[in-house]
């Protein structure tokens, strides 16, 4: 049985200098930044050393320079009013040496943070929703029946230059126990706070957040492909036929779900209302070994739902041992309850009963708590406990669908469960809980998602298509099927309702088309999204959420706050996902969308449209399509095959995207390798301690040079240039430094869909590792001005309104007149803003093409 004690090594003792407090004081201020303050006020006197959940790592942080300033009576160059002042680089405290009041503890943000300077005074902290003029958001619990919007809590980035989290309540990790504690005997007035005063440099904010609380873990490859689950009474042969049906129409799944009808829930032996349960319903299960073993086949990891609230009663086939365990008296065959409070429950509850399941074939867990905060010892929330300890162990437990030959080898370790609260981002995936099927539930979740890294919290999953209730909406479901794909994690949700199960074969055919498109789409973004993973769990300050807000790159621009559902997908897209519905006189949706300075011009990689930067616009698309658009620079790795089959293994092909117009780098990091007995045994050697191994392969674009270079292992290479429309009449193609720009096995051809140029390079070279380099033969090279009048008239073709009138927007379209022109003639028309917008979009896209 493994040992629930806590592996996290926190670190919670600050350096001596950074504390500032007096013998028999209230008070006690810890500089663990010049900029983050913690401030604690406690009438006894008495002192919280130990790692709180939010706060592990204070002996993380090397001595801040800092000066005293002594205002007690007679105090040489002090005010005599009493009291003291700490001044670091960005923060100025003044504290009367009371306890602690707006009047009494004032902090100075230095720098021109707002126009009106910076002030924090204590318990003045303005709310989330303020117009976004303060605090900017963290995230919530759960979306359980939220139709819409809902609050949040606070983050650590604010407007107003400073943000407060509090932390007098949270539960304690105590080294003396080996276990949890609450933070009993706290009187009234007792306060453990921390201040981020970053002004607006919101990274920073969140990174030494990361440093105090500790990085977000790395997520297993195999959980960011795409997750089926739903709430329904499957049996083993339904489930795995649903599972080959997904296989037939080639839509890849990594991770099967199994909500809570896995176990007893009905049945006259529970006695309790159903949802707690430890033991498979073997009239729908009769060889859970064997129906687990099937999933692996599939190359499918599986997760079992808990509700673990009701405890464990005389039916479960693990009573017997953990009542051994626990020394629990069966004779009358009362339940063990769950206690969150016993480290040796938890012993039990993770090295036994889950344990029994795990060699069965559960590879994680689904904790789906939903009890509240409360146990028997005040400050320890359940939630918390499971989260941790159950994260930690599935750390140092292989799973059984393991090899043999792994056996005994940690793993990336992974729980699905709620948000507890600052800190939780240790503990990947987070579920987002049980929204409502309606546009407004759709509409709240890029915002709430971007909005979570505003308290390091990069990993929520939500139930993609909504979970119950609201109408049957296929476009509604196709946009959030696409929202999935382009967040965190993407996993297929409903309840048992026979009308709301998100099979795409399910939906008409278009939206069929479109869902299927874009889960396959998923997998061939595997490449990126586990790279950029690797990337988020670095130490350090490198590692960031994956999911990021625009205003944390433009934190000085007013637009950046108007469009909360626009986000960074990592370092190379921009998205502004859809999540209103069509016109129908165009079948087009719109979203109203900024694209950012300092970036150069954007590449929308599915249409090939480019897009000059630094301004606002409307952009509308089909129901296949949503704004994705790289910026001059990116390097977005993708697996090449068109269709990628099930599972998250390394792909065999590569295709990566590359935008010109400025210098570009990324670092491909894949799995333990086991493509080929070289790359084998290479990763056998390097095995790290989570069982894989990062093999990277690089790829970098310098724009002066007008040349790509890939440092790569192995397999086909492709290197596609959206947005380069002709080939360069003195491309060169150079393997290991040989010119291989006629070989046979490299090819050099359009791109079928969004125009540029498409150049790939198989494993006939002949060699198993090697550098590839691209020359365009020309400096600085541009991306193509497009000319968008067969776009146009596409466009045009599909609009239902009158003839006339389309006769009268492709006459001026087709007309010799300046872009800009053009943009006035449509206007002049007077048409309503959705039947003009998408032709304006496309005619004032590249200011370039204004004189076409």
């Amino acid at each position: 049985m493994a040992p629930s004690s806590s592996p996290i090594e926190p670190n919670p003792n600050a350096h001596p200098s950074n504390i500032i407090t007096a013998p028999g004081q209230n008070y006690r201020f810890t500089l663990l930044t010049p900029q983050l303050l913690r401030f604690e006020w406690s009438p006894s006197g008495a002192f919280e050393d130990r790692a709180s959940t939010f706060a592990l790592h204070r002996g993380a942080f090397a001595p801040v320079a800092h000066r005293i300033k002594d205002n007690a009576p007679g105090a040489p160059g002090g005010t005599g009013q009493g009291g003291f002042e700490i001044l670091t680089e960005f923060m100025h405290v003044d504290y009367d040496g009371k306890e602690f009041s707006p009047s009494g503890l004032v902090v100075d943000v230095k720098g021109r943070t707002t126009l009106w300077g910076t002030q924090w005074r204590y318990g003045s902290e303005e709310k989330v929703g303020a117009g976004r003029k303060g605090n900017l958001g963290g995230t919530a619990r759960t979306l359980d029946e939220v139709d819409g919007r809902c609050d949040v809590d606070v983050g650590v980035c604010s407007r107003l230059g400073f943000a407060v989290i509090d932390d007098s309540g949270t539960m304690l990790f105590d080294p003396a126990s080996d276990w949890v504690a609450g933070r009993p005997g706290r009187e009234a007035g007792y306060v453990d706070g921390y201040l981020f005063a970053y002004g607006r440099d919101y990274r920073a904010a969140v990174r030494d957040f990361y440093r105090l609380s500790g990085p977000q873990p790395v997520v297993p490859r195999w959980a960011l492909g795409n997750w089926w689950s739903r709430y329904y009474r499957y049996s083993d042969t339904e489930y795995l036929a649903l599972m080959d049906a997904f296989a037939a129409r080639n839509i890849p799944l990594s991770v099967a779900v199994i909500d809570m009808d896995w176990h007893y829930t009905y049945d006259e032996r529970v006695p309790h209302a159903g949802w707690t349960g430890y033991t498979w319903d073997h009239s729908i299960f009769p060889d859970p070994a064997g129906f687990g073993k099937e999933i692996h086949k599939r190359k499918l990891k599986m997760s079992l739902n808990d509700h673990p609230h009701s405890g464990v009663h005389h039916h479960e086939e693990s009573y017997e041992a953990m009542a051994k365990v626990l020394g629990h008296d069966t004779s009358e065959k009362n339940p063990i309850l769950f206690d969150p409070t016993s480290k040796k429950f938890m012993d039990a509850f993770n090295g036994v009963l889950h344990r029994e399941l795990e060699r069965k074939g559960c590879d994680f867990w689904w904790i789906d708590w939903q009890q509240g905060r409360f146990s028997r010892v005040p400050g320890i929330d359940p939630l918390w406990v499971l989260n941790h300890f159950c994260f930690e162990d599935n750390r140092n437990v292989a799973s059984a669908s393991d090899s043999a030959s792994k056996e005994g080898q940690q793993q990336q370790p992974m729980i699905f469960s709620r948000y507890g609260g600052p800190g939780s981002h240790r503990y990947p995936v987070g579920f987002s809980g049980d929204t409502v099927t309606t546009w407004a539930s759709l509409q709240f979740q890029p915002e709430f998602t971007a909005t979570a890294s505003n308290i390091g919290y990069g990993w929520w999953s939500h139930d993609i298509g909504g979970h119950m209730f609201g109408v049957r909406d296929d476009e509604l479901v196709t946009r959030w099927v696409q929202l999935g794909v382009l967040s965190p994690i993407m996993r297929l949700h409903s309840t048992n309702s026979r009308w709301m199960g998100k099979e795409p074969w399910r939906y008409r055919p278009e939206s069929e088309k479109a869902v299927e498109a874009w889960m396959r789409w998923r997998h061939r973004l595997l490449p990126y999204l586990y790279s950029l993973d690797v990337r988020a769990a670095r130490p350090g300050g490198e590692g960031m959420p994956l999911v990021q807000p625009l205003y944390w790159h433009f934190a000085e621009l007013d637009e950046a706050y108007a469009v909360p559902n626009e986000y960074f997908f990592g370092s190379e897209l921009l998205v502004a996902p859809i999540v209103t519905p069509r016109d129908g006189r165009t079948g087009l949706a719109s979203v109203k969308a900024w694209l950012p300075p300092r970036m150069g011009r954007f590449v929308d990689i599915f249409t090939g449209v480019i897009y000059d930067g630094d301004r606002e616009l409307t952009l509308y698309r089909g129901l296949g399509e949503v704004p994705v658009l790289a910026h001059e620079g990116s390097v977005v790795p993708l697996d090449g095959e068109r269709v990628p089959g099930n599972g998250a293994e390394n792909p065999q092909r590569f295709e990566v995207l590359v935008v010109v117009g400025r210098d570009g780098e990324f670092e491909l990091v894949e799995d333990q390798g086991d493509d080929g007995e070289g790359l084998k045994k290479e990763a056998e050697e390097k095995r790290g301690e989570e069982g894989a191994v990062e093999r990277k392969s690089f790829v970098s674009w310098k724009q002066q040079d007008g040349k790509l270079t890939a440092n790569v292992a192995g397999r086909t290479w492709s290197f596609r240039f959206l947005g380069v429309t002709e080939v360069p009449s003195g491309l060169k193609i150079l393997v290991d430094g040989k010119d291989v720009t006629s070989d046979a096995n490299v090819a050099v051809q359009a791109y079928p869909e969004a125009p540029g140029l498409l150049i790939e390079c198989s494993p006939g070279l002949g060699f198993a590792k090697y550098d590839i380099a691209v020359e365009f033969g020309v400096a600085d090279p541009q991306l193509s001005v497009r000319d968008h009048r067969q776009k146009v008239e596409e466009m045009l073709l599909s609009y239902q309104v009158e003839f006339a009138l389309k006769d009268k927007i492709w006459k001026i379209v087709e007309g010799k007149t300046p872009g800009n022109v053009k943009v006035g003639q449509v206007l002049a028309l007077g048409l309503d803003e959705v039947l003009a917008g998408p032709v304006v979009e496309l005619l004032v896209s590249d200011i370039r093409g204004w004189g076409a």
